[in-house]
């Protein structure tokens, strides 16, 4: 429970929302930074989706961002970006989505994103170059098979002979390209040798002579190299993190996030190249990843994340913007557990111990809090460790306390924070994974 001044002070310096699409107080916190992390605490919040999508629409309208980078494999979120930016081989953004095949797809696969993807393709209609429209890109690892099918097909085009080579290196895995997660057991318990050699010679390979690989087409065929080499990335890092997934969650769990912190640079390098001036950033990813781990317990176990990687990168800190969303109560999309359908839940109240409900507590419904702007009393005063909820896209209330809560500083973790203290559910697209309404505990709401 939070003392009194500090719940005072949290009304005080609250901005409130008038609802999803008033960000103008987020517009001007966000200042001139050019990297801006949007997070979320669920990965199946409709308000959360919303409001980073209006967020997003006024950097890119407002301050001429250039792309968003999400929690994504980056083959899948590829072809949704081609149909942003015009390509006709998918006649619907719902259709542009049907590369995220597995689990969980309702994260992308959902009436939010569509709507997302459809403004997208609109506002690049009104860019006269192509080259200057703004892109949709994956920062995530798990797309190991498809990144190396895409590297076959590029260089099959681009160069016959590489891609023999490549094919010849991809081998190695068999058939567990397939099931990456077998192919990390069988390696960890030398049941096979492993791959790492051969993924890490067809990456040198593809981006060491790059300019034997361009045809005369000037920033098109520049796009596809860059794409290439990222899938040739993709693959060298998702077959470290799953040979890793076997010697502890912290190993694995730090290879993620470097490979999406260098996801980020390798993106920016590219789009400042291509525009001629420093390329401006938005990145969509839970809490989790994009607040600062050095404020967390995470932390305490040698994790880092994007969001430390992020500010660690930049000579100012000004450069960057770390903004955290939190919810009180109300219902998700989530599964129960992995590979299992989805289900809209209740989202338990938040714990008497945790941030979420001091900020309930302050009795100011929806509202953003700025936390580098704050006055040294009220940063002070959140500087101490509080619980704070995660849900990503599994969510088993009955074990909340132990399986969706951690401790954490959060002035230190995040530049602003977002509150919305009732939130709803987003809308998957998906009949066979229509979410299953779940039946009301008799213990709800304590959980005891």
């Amino acid at each position: 429970m939070a003392d009194i001044r500090t719940l005072q002070l949290i009304r005080d310096q609250a901005r409130p929302l008038a609802g999803l699409a008033d960000v103008d107080s987020l517009l001007q916190l966000a200042g001139n930074s050019r990297i801006v992390l949007l997070g979320e605490a669920t990965h199946g919040t409709h308000d959360f989706y919303q409001l980073r999508a209006e967020l997003s629409r006024r950097l890119i309208i407002d301050k001429g961002f250039d792309a968003v980078a999400v929690e994504a494999d980056w083959p899948a979120a590829l072809r949704a970006s081609r149909y942003a930016q015009g390509a006709d081989d998918d006649a619907s953004a719902e259709m542009a989505l049907r590369g995220f095949e597995r689990f969980p797809r309702w994260m992308w696969r959902n009436t939010e994103v569509v709507a997302w993807l459809e403004w997208l393709r609109e506002r690049n209609r009104s860019v006269p170059e192509a080259s200057a429209q703004v892109g949709f890109f994956g920062i995530d690892l798990y797309s190991m098979r498809e990144s190396m099918n895409a590297v076959l097909r590029y260089l099959e085009r681009a160069d016959p002979d590489a891609a023999k080579r490549a094919r010849a290196r991809y081998a190695c895995f068999d058939e567990l390209a397939h099931d990456p997660q077998a192919y990390g057991h069988a390696v960890h318990f030398g049941l096979r040798d492993d791959c790492q050699r051969e993924v890490l010679y067809q990456l040198r390979e593809l981006c060491g002579d790059a300019t034997r690989h361009l045809r005369h087409d000037g920033a098109a065929s520049t796009d596809q190299l860059f794409y290439a080499q990222q899938n040739a990335r993709v693959v060298r890092n998702a077959e470290a993190y799953y040979r890793a997934m076997f010697d502890g969650r912290t190993d694995s769990w730090n290879l993620r996030d470097r490979h999406m912190a260098d996801t980020l640079d390798a993106l920016d390098r590219h789009l400042t190249q291509q525009r001629g001036r420093p390329a401006r950033l938005i990145v969509w990813a839970h809490n989790s990843h994009i607040g600062d781990a050095r404020a967390t317990d995470s932390a305490e176990r040698g994790q880092w994340n994007l969001g430390q990687l992020v500010r660690e990168s930049q000579s100012r800190a000004s450069e960057s913007f770390l903004l955290g969303f939190t919810t009180h109560t109300g219902t998700v999309a989530a599964a129960s557990d992995w590979d299992l359908p989805v289900e809209f839940k209740r989202v338990l109240p938040s714990r008497h111990d945790s941030i979420e409900r001091q900020l309930h507590d302050s009795g100011v419904d929806r509202f953003v809090l700025p936390l580098r702007e704050a006055s040294a009393e009220l940063r002070e005063a959140l500087a101490r460790r509080h619980l704070q909820r995660a849900i990503g896209v599994i969510y088993r209330p009955d074990t909340e306390r132990w399986s969706h809560y951690f401790g954490a500083s959060v002035s230190r973790q995040f530049d602003a924070l977002v509150h919305l203290d009732t939130t709803e559910a987003l809308s998957p697209l998906d009949r066979d994974t229509a979410p299953q309404h779940e039946a009301e505990a008799e213990t709800y709401p304590s959980g005891v």
